[in-house]
């Protein structure tokens, strides 16, 4: 169920975001009173306005009431469970050392300043 409500969410917002994006500021309207070709429009001069207006108020309604039908879907499905699936503890293992490399009768000597690897004499 709640996939289907966020399914129609997500397309809400994108409605939402196109409608916001193709309206035309107030500031747009300065221009079509001196005659900026807003007559020929699809709406005529002003009926878009009020169109897009409407359609958008009507879309951020529908926006609102799936965000509360999500959060109440997901607060009834998890309200049931009382204790968090926690996997079990793994246990660390810890490698036995490595056996001592046979050196022959040369021992190793202690690693200089700046080197990792101990010196094996030649």
């Amino acid at each position: 169920m709640s996939s289907i409500i966020l399914s129609i969410h997500v397309i809400i917002a994108v409605v939402l975001i196109v409608l916001i994006l193709v309206q035309h500021g107030k500031g747009a309207d300065a221009g079509a009173a001196f005659g900026s070709g807003a007559s020929s429009t699809v709406f005529g001069s002003q009926g878009s306005a009020s169109f897009l207006t409407r359609l958008t108020a009507g879309l951020a309604t529908a926006f609102f009431l799936t965000s509360l039908a999500l959060a109440y879907t997901t607060k009834t499905s998890t309200s049931g469970k009382d204790d968090i699936d926690i996997p079990a503890q793994v246990e660390q293992v810890i490698p036995k050392e490595a056996p001592a490399a046979d050196l022959g009768d040369k021992p190793a000597l202690p690693a200089e300043a700046g080197q990792d690897k101990p010196v094996i004499p030649e």
